[in-house]
C-alpha cells in the first residue's frame, strides 16, 4: 500500500512537470509569434502550475514553504498586472512592485535556513557578500544614466535582488546540496530576468527581449520551487 501511494504521488508530480513544460512552450510560442491572446491565457499558468506543485508536494507544512507559496501568489499578481499594462500604463509599475514583494517573501524563506546555523560557512558568506556587492554596484552604475526620476525605486530593486542572491548563497551547508544548488541557480535566473527587464525598459529595447525575459523568469521560478520542494534542513529548527 505505501509503495502504491508513493508511485501515485510520483506520477502526479511528473504530470506537474510536464504541464509546466507545456506552459513554457506555449508562452514562448506566444512571444515569438506575438499572439497576445495566447500570451494572456498561458502566462498566469506559469505560477498556477507551480502553486499546485508546491502545495501538492509539501502540503505547505512549515514557514519556509508557506513563504514560498505566498511569494508565488504575489508573482501571479505581478504577472497578471504586467499583462494588463495595455489597459493602463500604471499596471506595469504595480506588477513590478508585486514581483518585488514576491522577492521579499523568498528572501524571508531563505533567511529561515540561514538562521538554522548562522555560525557555518563564514568564508562563503564573505565571498557571497563581496561578489554580490560588486555586481549590484556595477549594474546600477550601468543603468544610472538612463533612470531619470526613477533612481530611488531602481536602487531599492537592485538591493532586493542582491539580498536575494546573498540569502540563497547563505543556505550553503545549512540545507541539502540538491535544494541549495537548485534554489541558487533559480535566484540567478531570477536576477538575470530582472536585469534584462531593466535593460529593455530603461536602456534600449532589443530583439526578442520579452521572450528572453519571460523564459529566464520561467526557468527561475521553476528551479526555486523545485529546490524548495526538495529542501531538507541539516540542522532542524522549530520550522
Amino acid at each position: 500500500m505505501p509503495g502504491s501511494y508513493l508511485f501515485c504521488m510520483n506520477k502526479r508530480h511528473t504530470l506537474f512537470h510536464i504541464a509546466y513544460a507545456l506552459v513554457f512552450i506555449l508562452v514562448l510560442l506566444a512571444q515569438f509569434k506575438q499572439w497576445s491572446l495566447l500570451n494572456e491565457i498561458a502566462t498566469p499558468f506559469i505560477t498556477v502550475t507551480l502553486l499546485l506543485l508546491l502545495s501538492s508536494v509539501t502540503k505547505l507544512k512549515g514557514r519556509f514553504h508557506q513563504r514560498l507559496f505566498t511569494g508565488l501568489v504575489f508573482a501571479l499578481t505581478g504577472n497578471t498586472l504586467i499583462l494588463m499594462q495595455n489597459h493602463h500604463q500604471s499596471y506595469f509599475l504595480y506588477g513590478v512592485i508585486a514581483l518585488l514583494i514576491c522577492a521579499v517573501f523568498y528572501i524571508s524563506a531563505f533567511y529561515l535556513d540561514f538562521r538554522s546555523a548562522q555560525e557555518l560557512d563564514k568564508r562563503g558568506a564573505k565571498i557571497a557578500i563581496f561578489s554580490t556587492a560588486i555586481l549590484c554596484i556595477a549594474f546600477y552604475l550601468f543603468l544610472r544614466p538612463h533612470l531619470g526620476a526613477l533612481r530611488l525605486p531602481v536602487i531599492i530593486y537592485v538591493l532586493l535582488m542582491g539580498m536575494m542572491m546573498m540569502m540563497a548563497a547563505f543556505r550553503n551547508q545549512r540545507v541539502n546540496s540538491t535544494s541549495f544548488k537548485l534554489v541558487l541557480a533559480g535566484v540567478l535566473f531570477f536576477v538575470l530576468s530582472g536585469a534584462l527587464l531593466a535593460c529593455r525598459y530603461f536602456v534600449n529595447p532589443f530583439k526578442y527581449a520579452d521572450a528572453y525575459i519571460v523564459s529566464t523568469y520561467m526557468i527561475a521560478q521553476y528551479l526555486i520551487i523545485l529546490g524548495g520542494t526538495k529542501r531538507a534542513l541539516l540542522r532542524k529548527l522549530s520550522d
